[in-house]
């Protein structure tokens, strides 16, 4: 989620790589459908599918009203896209999926990916993406359009060390005035809960009598929100890396602290792996990477790194920027490698991989609109108190002392959302409680995730009261789809047969991490 890049928006998570993967070398035949060569339309589930993006995958678009409580009132498109069960005679259904944000869309990665996105699974259910209302393809979509003006994040980042009290106030307000101006006749209408519902529509419309779903970080929440507004119309729902939804819609503050906290013992254990393993780490730090990491922020801060070998954005790297590429890259241990790849180019003078990473991390920063969907749903939804500008800044002092890496994800940058002149309409606050005659969710989190706590994922079960919890203990944000055979074979087991299971299953991480392979720096001519 993504304040910093959380619960779902920033880095990607497995699927998500996959997908942008392909995306990279697929980019042309996403633009547009294809042309001679295209079957002619299919019709069927109440949806008008074409061919589009690569081979086999079906694109459609789903009309759902802007507000449930006026039905006949203006209208949402909704872009969908499925890549169809390649077993026909086996098929079970639909699998709808959606890998988080709010503002991570569903269309593309599939369009682009097909049936590699979730191969084992694609056999028996055609694979459903789509991208939420405001996202992506969808229309109208949000974007609000800040060009040159940073969003929620900017450097440097906001401390006690060095705050312009007014300045900060001018910059969230004018930010969400301009969300506000550009997307005026959206933004009241995107909350979870009308995604869900909107899911439901989705559900209906593709034949299903109930839901199968996916849905990882923020998608995992949208998931237990669906399951709580309609438990007689799931099948089986797989909640991944899930946020304790009680507390994340209505005490945020809570929230970001224990997640800031989280990522601060992902450094620790970055730090403790590095220094075990100096060949995966590509030498970064020797025995102490922690202080090499906190002398390399220092020295940046001095004398910023030159990193003209990433020709996209060749800006010298400061200390600020060091810490957002360990955000990026600290939220699955596979990826590490590449954390210290990066720091140890940097600590030899090049800061071209840091500049990368947090390029990538964000998905191209703070102009991106997926940023912008991020901020402007959990703004208008979630529960930041409105206790004025000096609560915020004493919260964020706090945050700053407590996490001398990470302060940005807490604190200042919830001011932002207080002081956003948009509430949504239709939320759904809870209770978040699936009664024992439906459905069992499945619930996969990891012991020492760096972003959705193991202690949430918890709390969700309980909360719940009908779901079943599978553990990997290890270092993950989302953990089906990265080579975890022991999470994968219960995970497919669950959704292809409904075989939940034993109540208290453990898995260990088996996924080592290792240096990147040599390359030349992304971007570069």
């Amino acid at each position: 989620m993504s304040r910093r890049p959380q619960a779902d928006v920033r880095p990607r998570t497995p699927l998500r790589r996959l997908a942008a993967g392909v995306a990279a070398v697929s980019a042309l035949a996403i633009a547009a459908p294809l042309a001679a060569a295209a079957p002619p339309p299919h019709h069927g589930g109440g949806l008008h599918w074409t061919r589009c993006g690569e081979a086999h995958v079906l694109c459609a678009r789903l009309s759902v009203p802007r507000d449930y409580d006026e039905p006949r009132g203006k209208r949402l498109s909704i872009a969908v896209a499925k890549s169809p069960a390649t077993d026909r005679a086996h098929r079970i259904g639909s699998l709808v999926f959606n890998l988080g944000g709010p503002g991570e869309p569903g269309v593309e990665p599939l369009s682009a990916a097909g049936a590699q996105l979730a191969a084992r699974l694609n056999r028996r259910f055609d694979i459903v993406g789509f991208d939420p209302r405001g996202v992506g393809r969808s229309r109208p979509a949000i974007d609000c359009r800040h060009g040159e003006m940073a969003g929620v994040y900017f450097a440097p980042i906001p401390s006690p060390l060095h705050l312009d009290t007014r300045a900060l106030v001018r910059h969230y307000r004018a930010y969400g005035r301009r969300c506000l101006a550009t997307n005026r006749g959206i933004l009241s209408y995107v909350s979870t809960a009308n995604v869900a519902r909107d899911l439901d529509r989705l559900r209906r419309a593709l034949g299903d009598r109930k839901l199968t779903y996916y849905g990882q970080s923020y998608g995992a929440f949208l998931g237990a929100t669906y399951a709580s507004m309609f438990p007689r119309r799931t099948r089986a729902l797989v909640l991944d890396g899930p946020v304790d939804a009680t507390r994340w819609i209505n005490e945020p503050m809570q929230v970001e602290v224990e997640a800031t906290r989280a990522l601060e013992r992902a450094l620790a254990r970055f730090a403790q792996a590095c220094a075990r393993d100096q060949v995966a780490c590509s030498h970064f730090g020797g025995t102490d990477p922690r202080a090499a990491f906190e002398g390399l922020i220092d020295r940046a801060d001095r004398m910023p790194l030159p990193a003209a070998g990433y020709t996209p954005d060749p800006r010298a790297v400061r200390g600020d920027d060091l810490r957002l590429a360990a955000v990026g890259l600290l939220y699955n241990r596979s990826s590490w490698g590449e954390l210290g790849h990066a720091l140890a180019a940097a600590a030899a003078g090049d800061g071209s991989e840091i500049r990368r990473a947090v390029d990538e991390a964000f998905f191209g920063g703070s102009s991106n609109p997926i940023g912008d969907v991020y901020f402007t749903v959990n703004a208008a939804e979630r529960r930041f108190p409105q206790r004025g500008v000096g609560y915020y800044l004493r919260a964020g002092a706090r945050c700053w002392s407590d996490f001398p890496h990470f302060w940005l994800s807490c604190g200042y940058v919830n001011l932002a959302s207080a002081l956003y002149p948009v509430r949504a309409r239709d939320v759904f606050r809870g209770p978040f409680r699936i009664p024992g005659t439906a459905a069992t969710p499945l619930v996969v989190a990891t012991t020492h995730d760096p972003s959705t706590p193991y202690a949430g994922a918890r709390r969700l079960v309980r909360d719940l009261r009908n779901a079943r919890l599978l553990t990997m203990r290890g270092d993950a944000h989302g953990v089906y789809g990265d080579g975890e055979r022991c999470i994968d074979r219960r995970v497919e087991a669950y959704l292809l047969r409904l075989a939940l299971p034993p109540r208290g299953t453990v898995c260990r991480q088996r996924l080592r991490f290792s240096a990147p392979n040599a390359r030349e720096p992304r971007g570069s001519a």
